[in-house]
């Protein structure tokens, strides 16, 4: 069904463009300058490796590698110089994209933030990585929770980033707002390598939802990415699959919404995403609909705890050289907008 890659592709079709980016090394201002252009070539590149490209995806940490530096100077605004480079790129080539930033956040510390910008240059999903990757990340968790856009031929698209593909949770919830295709982008590492694989897969299946992923590729003289370029299908077939790790190769297919559609109105068997919902609709009419899950009711209630919680060792982020935080969430810092 991916139509060659995306050669071959049908009026409903969507064509994915995965960019295995070479993992860059930002340290200063004009390292950022080069890295924002390299980007934008890599945009120009997509165009012209596949005509019928509608969206191409940068991985996490394509603007600032993986040095985990909160210097400000380095740091980037959404109307920043940086992102409007973005825009103007995808506004050149008539082309979606996906992109990342490392947001300054006066107040805290900065934001881990994704940016759909559609192909005229307008920013369409301004999206903020829930959960870092502790104790490694030192970003402020998200606060803008995950927005659902219509995106290219108005399929409906979400993104998350990372680390948030290993809570089921979060697919479920791009899901549950309507997700047809999920963006996963990453700056994963070799050992996430097989957890990045069947994560991939588990979040299409469980919500019949098509999910594009890709990593950083490459080495920058202390960390090895992986690439893993990703399109798996909502029956959790994988589409294509960049296995080799060759930096900057983009992983291509079409994948199909109006039967992403199709299969969440028409599957009975391990149609999962209503079933949670409607337990036991065989014998009760519509189903259970109740919440027995006690996490869920917790969690609501603020009273979220682990019957082990007394016993977990790493709390903080003093194990990767980061001081203890004092500031609690949200604690002396601006509301987020609504």
């Amino acid at each position: 069904m991916n139509g060659l890659g995306g050669l071959n592709k049908s009026d409903n079709g969507v064509v994915i463009g995965c960019v295995q980016l070479q993992l860059p090394t930002v340290a200063t201002p004009d390292d950022l300058k080069r890295q924002t252009a390299r980007i934008v070539e890599m945009v120009g590149k997509a165009r012209r490796n596949l005509s019928t490209m509608d969206l191409v995806v940068f991985p996490e940490y394509s603007l600032h590698g993986l040095s985990m530096d909160t210097n400000p100077a380095i740091m980037c605004r959404v109307d920043g110089p940086e992102v409007e480079a973005f825009r103007k790129a995808c506004r050149d080539h008539r082309i979606w994209g996906c992109f990342s930033i490392m947001e300054l956040n006066p107040g805290g510390m900065p934001y881990n933030t994704g940016l759909v910008i559609d192909d005229t240059g307008e920013i369409r999903l301004n999206y903020r990585k829930l959960h870092p990757w502790v104790p490694v990340e030192p970003w402020e968790p998200g606060d803008l929770g995950i927005p659902v856009i219509d995106g290219p031929k108005g399929a409906k698209l979400a993104l998350i980033i990372c680390h948030d593909g290993m809570f089921p949770e979060m697919a479920r919830e791009c899901a549950y707002k309507g997700a047809e295709i999920m963006l996963r982008t990453a700056g994963y590492t070799a050992p996430i390598r097989d957890s990045w694989r069947f994560t991939n897969q588990a979040n299409a299946f469980c919500n019949l939802m098509v999910t594009a992923n890709v990593c950083l590729c490459g080495s920058d003289g202390s960390f090895d990415s992986m690439g893993e370029g990703m399109i798996v299908n909502f029956d959790g077939t994988v589409l294509a699959h960049g296995t080799t790790g060759r930096v900057d190769e983009i992983i291509t297919a079409e994948v199909r919404p109006d039967l992403v559609r199709e299969a969440r109105a028409g599957w009975g068997v391990e149609n999962n995403i209503y079933q949670l919902g409607h337990r036991g609709y065989v014998a009760v009419q519509g189903g259970a609909q109740d919440c027995p899950y006690t996490f869920m009711q917790d969690m609501v209630a603020g009273r979220y705890r682990l019957p082990w919680e007394d016993e977990v060792k790493v709390v903080d982020g003093t194990s990767c050289g980061f001081p203890a935080p004092t500031r609690r969430y949200r604690e002396d810092m601006p509301q987020a907008a609504e």
